[in-house]
């Protein structure tokens, strides 16, 4: 009976504490956005368009060292593994900046 008991005070305690939050916490406001709040999006978005821009023209030159290195390696086994290694972390780093939008159109939909 006693670990009856404990399951029903439990699940009580666990509904009532839902529903209490569930009711205090909104989801939607209904007040405007703060002017510092705007100030802090516009901001980032700012940087972030920045970010992309510089980092284009840095992805391209990165590509290029390394498939230069790979050309001009004359068969150096070292140079062709840096050369293949310089082009996968340059395209995986420029497609991370790329998704920069995405990360933060998701962490703003969470908060």
């Amino acid at each position: 009976m006693k670990k009856e008991n404990k399951i029903k005070f439990f699940l009580f305690f666990t509904i009532t504490l839902s529903c209490i939050l569930l009711l205090t916490l909104a989801i939607t406001s209904f007040a405007a956005t703060p002017k510092l709040v705007s100030k802090l999006e516009n901001a980032f978005k700012d940087i972030e368009s920045w970010i992309l821009k510089i980092s284009t023209p840095a992805a391209a030159v990165a590509v290029g060292t390394g498939i230069f290195m790979k050309k001009f390696s004359f068969g150096d086994e070292e140079r062709i593994r840096t050369g293949k290694k310089i082009i996968r972390n340059s395209l995986f780093s420029y497609a991370f900046i790329l998704a920069i939008d995405l990360i933060l159109a998701a962490i703003k939909s969470l908060v």
